[in-house]
């Protein structure tokens, strides 16, 4: 396990916190030393926010969701993270906003899609 210690100062209010995070790895934590560690997991993150965050946000608009319902907002990330596994099957030669053009008010071609598999 690894532990990360830091120290959070919000700039408007000034408020500052202390955060502990805690990690999993298979390796040893003699492995690596805490920069290492850090940049490891800096690097996982930064690519979690690249391949998932960023694309879901980018084609489907994640943040300009007004819903706050949390049964909808989890029923809706349910298909958009389907969607995302799926469409570059079906559709190889093009990117994922071609991809939304093509499909853009058409959710009964999404539907079929994810009833597809």
């Amino acid at each position: 396990m690894i532990v990360v210690r830091c120290t959070r100062t919000v700039k408007r209010t000034a408020v500052t916190t202390d955060e502990v995070r805690y990690y999993l790895s298979s390796a040893e934590p003699t492995t690596h030393t805490p920069t290492q560690w850090l940049a490891l997991i800096q690097g996982h993150w930064a690519g979690v926010e690249i391949r998932n965050h960023w694309r879901r946000d980018a084609i489907w608009g994640e943040d300009r969701s007004r819903t706050r319902n949390p049964n909808a907002l989890a029923n809706l990330a349910l298909v958009r993270s389907a969607l995302l596994a799926l469409l570059p099957d079906h559709f190889p030669h093009l990117s994922l906003p071609q991809i939304k053009e093509r499909l853009h008010s058409r959710p009964a071609a999404c539907l079929f899609l994810l009833r597809k598999k």
